[in-house]
């Protein structure tokens, strides 16, 4: 393995080139999109086997990037507390989970596009019958059992979280320097 150690103007200059890679089958986001393209943020489409978003720095031989580098970390954003509900029906439950069992050894966050989808949840403000304590012990133990977190955030703020998460996470791989 090789160890290197950028300095920082090389650092800058590397994730600058922070590409987000966003899953092709992942819908309604163009709020997101606009926010990174408006960032001259670099987007590339492509087929996820875990989680909406993700994180790449292209190959640049002049930089000393060999290979394309891409990080270890997804993002799962859901639209609303309503969703998120959905994916824990007994119909969605089991592929809701193999997600999540597919993502445990990789930092995973889920992005929840509600800044008040906590309170919701333990008002039981959704469309279910799925009890609140019932709801947030399913969450919790989700969490607990495949080493997850859950944001709760405005949609207007999701392209910017999803940017600065990657980049943090792709500056510390980076200053690691063990790829």
């Amino acid at each position: 393995m090789i160890h290197y150690h950028y300095t920082d103007t090389e650092l800058n200059k590397i994730l600058k080139t922070l590409t987000i890679v966003v899953d092709t089958r992942e819908q309604v986001n163009g709020h997101i999109m606009d926010y990174l393209r408006s960032k001259d943020v670099p987007i590339k489409l492509k087929k996820l086997d875990t989680g909406d978003y993700g994180a790449m720095i292209p190959k640049n031989e002049e930089l000393g990037i060999m290979r394309d580098i891409y990080l270890n970390s997804r993002v799962e954003r859901k639209a609303s507390v309503d969703e998120i509900v959905g994916n824990l029906g007994k119909d969605e439950r089991t592929r809701f989970e193999n997600e999540l069992i597919r993502a445990q050894n990789i930092p995973f966050t889920l992005l929840l596009e509600d800044p008040e989808g906590y309170k919701k949840i333990i008002n039981g403000q959704y469309r279910s019958k799925y009890e609140p304590l019932a709801l947030l012990g399913s969450l919790n133990t989700f969490k607990a059992r495949y080493g997850f977190e859950i944001v709760y955030l405005d949609n207007k703020f999701s392209g910017n979280f999803i940017y600065y998460h990657f980049y943090h996470q792709m500056k510390n791989y980076l200053k690691r320097g063990a790829f």
